[in-house]
């Protein structure tokens, strides 16, 4: 994987990137023009989007991720759509910034726009399980829910996946009431999210040396275990032969579908043995129908992750380096 500033890049099919900010993934869906950057793009129609995000990652990475496109598809381009696998602060910390730069539209499961529309906070994490440091901190991380108004949409009921042709999302509960993974049968590619992790996510020393570890999803913040326990099942049935998660590195090893089989026969090794959720769910299905209730004419925008000033100057200070020093000169 190759290193630039302080993300990591690495193509893990020719039209699927991931992209390592800190201690979490985003993906870049799409194949690059065929000689990189804008001058491909000069052949293509304006405005035709050519890809998608998978995920915003860290509040920090916003910057990199805007590079990484520009890099990747050219300084004009901006995805189709930004797909979040759920709204947990780890995976959408980029999303005021990037969309203060890219008018696009973020696509989310109906159970999760409870907590993308200001309804609904997330369920305090369970730092008792997963028995590493970073469970042991898992309170101090954020848990409130983002208003994003009527820029986040629901993902389509033919479980078709914005600005990703071939791939097909999949509901897996459990990490997050409306989680979902994404899946192409033509190659078997599974994007998991936090439904199952490559790596020991409670513990700092996988986080940082990323040991390949097939595991269950990050334990301190998933709130009903019987569904991630059924969503791991689930996920196995489709027999990947490539894994990416939110967490880890990626798995490409032949062995990959039978491990999985093995982890959903054996869920018990992952899930532990007491804790807040583990024998009782965050939310009962009641309160779930009745928070995923649609949302209108709300204003405003309620972020857990970063303020609208703070935003707002990650966008500028990138459009600026981008395209105000070019124009000057």
């Amino acid at each position: 994987m190759a290193q630039q500033a302080d993300y990591a890049i690495e193509d893990v099919t020719t039209d699927l990137a991931r992209v390592r900010i800190g201690f979490v993934n985003v993906y870049l869906a799409g194949l690059p023009p065929p000689s990189g950057g804008t001058p491909a793009l000069r052949h293509r129609p304006a405005g035709v989007p050519t890809w998608a995000l998978v995920d915003a990652g860290l509040t920090v990475g916003a910057a990199w991720i805007l590079d990484i496109a520009a890099q990747r598809f050219g300084e004009e381009a901006r995805p189709a759509a930004i797909i979040l696998t759920h709204g947990h602060f780890d995976h959408v910390g980029g999303l005021e910034a990037l969309l203060a730069v890219w008018d696009v539209p973020v696509y989310a499961h109906t159970a999760e726009l409870p907590y993308l529309t200001g309804r609904r906070d997330y369920p305090p994490p369970d730092a008792t399980v997963g028995g590493g440091l970073i469970s042991r901190l898992s309170p101090i991380f954020p848990q409130r829910g983002m208003d994003l108004g009527d820029r986040v949409r629901e993902l389509p009921s033919n479980g078709d996946v914005p600005g990703m042709p071939g791939w097909r999302w999949i509901h897996t509960p459990g990490h997050s009431p409306g989680h979902v993974s994404l899946f192409r049968a033509r190659d078997r590619m599974l994007i998991a999210g936090d439904a199952l992790a490559t790596t020991r996510q409670e513990s700092v020393f996988s986080v940082v040396t990323q040991p390949e570890e097939l595991t269950g999803p990050p334990a301190c913040f998933t709130t009903d275990w019987d569904k991630a326990e059924r969503s791991a099942a689930m996920l196995a049935a489709l027999k990947p032969e490539v894994l990416v998660a939110g967490h880890g590195e990626p798995i490409r090893d032949a062995g990959l579908p039978g491990s999985l089989a093995a982890l959903a026969r054996d869920f018990a090794r992952v899930r532990p043995a007491h804790g807040r959720y583990v024998n009782a769910p965050a939310w009962t299905e009641e309160e779930d129908a009745e928070a995923s209730a649609p949302v209108r004419n709300r204003r405003g925008v309620r972020w857990g992750t970063l303020s609208g000033v703070a935003a707002a100057t990650v966008a500028g200070t990138w459009l600026y380096r981008r395209f105000g020093k070019r124009a000057s000169q």
